[in-house]
């Protein structure tokens, strides 16, 4: 025959059970919170990155404005060097112009329905 639990054993089985279950959801908020922490110090470290990177890049755009400004006060004129292959400083290639592709709406919009396509207009009457 089972033995009946005491309302005492009953509750301490209950608060086990409970005490598990919230650890459970402990260590979740635990690392969830990581996961919000680890996203804005990446977010945070990313930023940087490009702004040292942009730092870079200008810094040599602005040594390449100061060689070819070095290159017209030495007797250069800028057509020769656009000769040579040197573009004015600062100035960025036009990008290469790219031709657009036809949506497939607009290309069904210009296609004639199949069942038009099919009989040729043959059931439309002229009158005559």
């Amino acid at each position: 025959m089972a033995k009946e639990l005491s309302p005492e054993e009953a509750v301490e089985r209950a608060q086990r059970a409970m005490d598990n279950r919230l650890t459970s959801v402990r260590e979740l908020a635990t690392s969830r919170q990581n996961v919000a922490n680890v996203r804005a110090d990446s977010a945070a470290r990313l930023a940087e990155v490009e702004r040292e990177e942009r730092e870079k890049v200008d810094a040599a755009e602005r040594d390449d404005a100061r060689a070819y400004s070095a290159a017209i006060d030495a007797g250069w004129t800028a057509a020769e060097l656009r000769k040579i292959g040197f573009a004015e400083a600062g100035k960025k290639r036009a990008p290469r112009q790219r031709s657009a592709r036809k949506s497939p709406s607009t290309k069904a919009a210009a296609t004639p329905p199949a069942d038009a396509a099919d009989n040729g207009g043959e059931s439309q009457s002229y009158g005559g």
